[in-house]
């Protein structure tokens, strides 16, 4: 039996958080006067996100085990006409799975944050930052109306930017945290139109109320064009999506902003605001049944972020750009799973990349201190040895990365893999294709790393830059010491503390076995049911692929007998043989494919493009309008002539106000004498 959740715990999930960030920002920096210290600043945010983790996996168990729903609104903002503005919560499956994904990973990456930042000096003001983000994140995923989603979805956006930028000193950062708040807008722009026709044509900004008029806008054309308004709507949602969830072209921002703090990398960029996008797109999968084309869009955009970015993944140095691009391409494998209409299988791989992924970026956080803060995997090796719980935490969570068999990435990548097989739409072929090729390329650059970081040689006295400050994380932050305290004179890697460690193994746990537990419910059974809309006759991917499924036993079993599996193997093996057998073998490569290798190191030239053509088309743009529109139209046209034809006017009236009695009678006969002539000439 269906049963109500309680409003007043509700909005104790995302006040939590806001409350600790509060204390922190306000009492815990130089703002309000550093009236707590750096204890009690951790202590409250902290306290504040367990909080709201406790809460939200009470309501996930009340949802999944009673069948609990909320929809109500919580406060009414204004009235305009007919349109409410109202603040609300809609939680079902779909929100409090998302509800305890970004606070168990919250939570962690506030754990790890106590060891990572010990010494930085804004220690207070980084969790202030982390916990507003929680907040922000949770108002997203909770709303139950489009006004409340953008409130959330901008508000990560501007966090974000804080955080991408905390280390205001360094010059990287800033103009990383710049191009990350710009490429967002591009395409905040195109979900704000969305939203507005939305507004406009169904007259409501709630969810329930825009899904039961969903049917009557997919008949309605768009205006001037033989467009359908449905394609037009999604089309312009999925861009805001394409820009917040780093889908190409948009998605420029993410590498850059690795230049921020490495927990930010986790929370930011595997469990939360990068997946906004696609829990967005599962929200509105009652808009999107509706329009083939938007799917199709939405097919090819992700076919091409999963493919190409996973290239881009394989020729880098750093440890956190690595697996940056994999959040790039794992990403787009979601991207595809929303266009072929299989929306459970997105937010079920979002929901396993969440922990294996942040697992990944913080195992790279604990690398990182261990070797005092170099990041070049090319001066690493022999890890393994030294921080044996950074290494077997970072080998679980590349084997899910991979989709190793019984893992949880398992079970959401091989179901993508699927559901792509069995959609009928015409981009399908191509998306199939990009996301069994992107199979192997995952497996080799992720054990490229893993192989360079924790086994072979100790390299770490050949690094030409140990000397040089190639800290990107700690480079130009003010006086920050370069160990966090974890000083080790010998230049040995040396295992992260408990408070690192800790959070490492936590978040392995669910790595592993979090997919084989959920995939029954949340894929084939009731989990989403009220959730997620699919029109069944016309996307049928996921009723055949449900046909095929007996349990997740037997799609381990059946996994030995297909392709992906052994792309996987292969991806690890020719990893393992190029940089631990035979490493000559990728400088031949390199020098035979220089010029591919070239436009990879140039990242397609895309940023060379955006800078130089689209920054400087805007920029002589501006200037044209300026000069010629403002300056020459309004301020010389308008403006100006108006002063100067008033100037001229009153130097001639000027000259009749001569100051005479004389002139005035003259003027007066003269005016006489011409009304006369005037009537006269009536007369006649």
């Amino acid at each position: 039996m269906s049963t109500t959740l309680s409003a007043s715990t509700l909005l104790a999930v995302p006040l939590a958080p806001l409350l600790g960030s509060a204390i922190a920002g306000i009492l815990g920096t130089t703002f309000g006067g550093n009236v707590i210290g750096r204890r009690a600043s951790h202590t409250f945010t902290i306290l504040g996100v367990l909080v709201a983790f406790i809460l939200s996996a009470m309501t996930l168990k009340s949802v999944a085990v009673d069948g609990a729903r909320f929809n109500e609104t919580i406060y009414t903002w204004m009235v305009v006409g007919g349109l409410k503005m109202e603040i609300g919560f809609l939680v079902d499956g779909l929100t409090a799975m998302m509800m305890v994904v970004v606070t168990f990973v919250s939570l962690m990456v506030h754990l790890y944050t106590i060891g990572y930042m010990e010494e930085d000096d804004g220690y207070n003001r980084f969790f202030a930052y982390i916990s507003l983000f929680t907040f922000s994140m949770l108002m997203l995923v909770m709303s139950n109306n489009l006004l409340q989603l953008f409130f959330g979805w901008e508000a990560v956006g501007l966090v974000s930017y804080l955080l991408i930028g905390f280390w205001f000193n360094k010059p990287t950062a800033i103009f990383a945290n710049m191009k990350a708040f710009l490429v967002n807008r591009v395409g905040d722009f195109g979900f704000i139109l969305g939203i507005g026709l939305i507004v406009a044509y169904a007259g409501t900004m709630n969810y329930t109320e825009v899904f039961a008029k969903a049917p009557e806008l997919g008949t309605l054309g768009f205006p001037g064009t033989d467009w359908m308004l449905i394609t037009v709507i999604c089309i312009c949602l999925f861009i805001g999506a394409m820009g917040k969830s780093a889908q190409f072209p948009l998605h420029v921002w993410l590498p850059d902003s690795m230049e921020g703090p490495t927990p930010i990398s986790a929370l930011i960029h595997a469990a939360t605001m990068v997946t906004a996008g696609i829990f967005m797109v599962a929200r509105m999968s009652p808009l999107f049944e509706l329009s083939d084309t938007a799917l199709n869009f939405i097919l090819v955009i992700g076919a091409i972020t999963a493919l190409f970015m996973g290239f881009l993944g394989i020729i880098q140095n750093d440890i956190k750009r690595v697996v940056a691009y994999s959040t790039l391409s794992q990403l787009g494998y979601m991207t595809v799973a929303l266009g072929a209409s299989a929306y459970s299988v997105a937010v079920f791989h979002l929901m396993t990349h969440a922990f294996f992924k942040a697992l990944l970026f913080l195992a790279a956080g604990s690398v990182i201190m261990g070797l005092h803060h170099n990041q070049d995997i090319r001066w690493m090796g022999g890890v393994r040895k030294y921080m044996p719980i950074t290494w077997i935490t970072s080998l679980l969570g590349t084997l899910a990365l991979i989709g190793t068999p019984l893992f949880s990435g398992f079970y959401s990548k091989d179901s993508i893999i699927e559901a792509v097989h069995f959609s009928n739409l015409p981009a399908a072929g191509f998306a199939h294709f990009a996301v069994l090729a992107g199979v192997f390329v995952t497996s080799f650059y992720s054990f490229r790393l893993y192989f360079l970081v924790f086994h072979g040689k100790e390299r770490y006295d050949q690094n030409p830059d140990a000397h040089h400050g190639h800290h990107d994380d700690h480079g130009d932050h003010g006086d920050h010491h370069d160990d966090h305290g974890h000083g080790h004179g010998d230049g040995k890697p040396h295992e992260s503390p408990w408070v690192v460690t800790v959070p490492l193994l936590l978040l392995a746990i669910p790595s592993v076995v979090i997919g084989f537990i959920t995939i029954q419910p949340m894929l084939f059974g009731d989990f989403f049911k009220d959730a997620i809309t699919i029109n069944t006759a016309a996307h049928p991917a996921m009723v055949k692929f449900g046909e095929m499924f007996h349990g997740p036993l037997a799609m381990a079993t059946h996994a030995l007998s297909t392709a992906p599996l052994y792309l996987a193997l292969a991806g690890a093996v020719c990893a393992w043989y190029m940089y631990l057998i035979n490493p000559a073998v990728p400088a031949a490569i390199a020098r035979a494919l220089r010029p591919l290798i070239v436009v990879l190191e140039n990242k397609y030239y895309l940023d060379w493009f955006n800078e130089n053509v689209l920054a400087r088309g805007a920029r002589a743009l501006g200037v044209g309008l300026w000069k010629g529109g403002d300056r020459g139209v309004i301020e010389g046209g308008v403006v100006n002539a108006s002063w100067k034809l008033v100037g001229v006017v009153s130097s001639v009236v000027r000259r009749a106000q001569t100051g005479y009695l004389y002139h005035y009678a003259l003027m007066m006969i003269v005016g006489v004498l011409l009304f006369m002539t005037y009537f006269v000439w009536l007369a006649k």
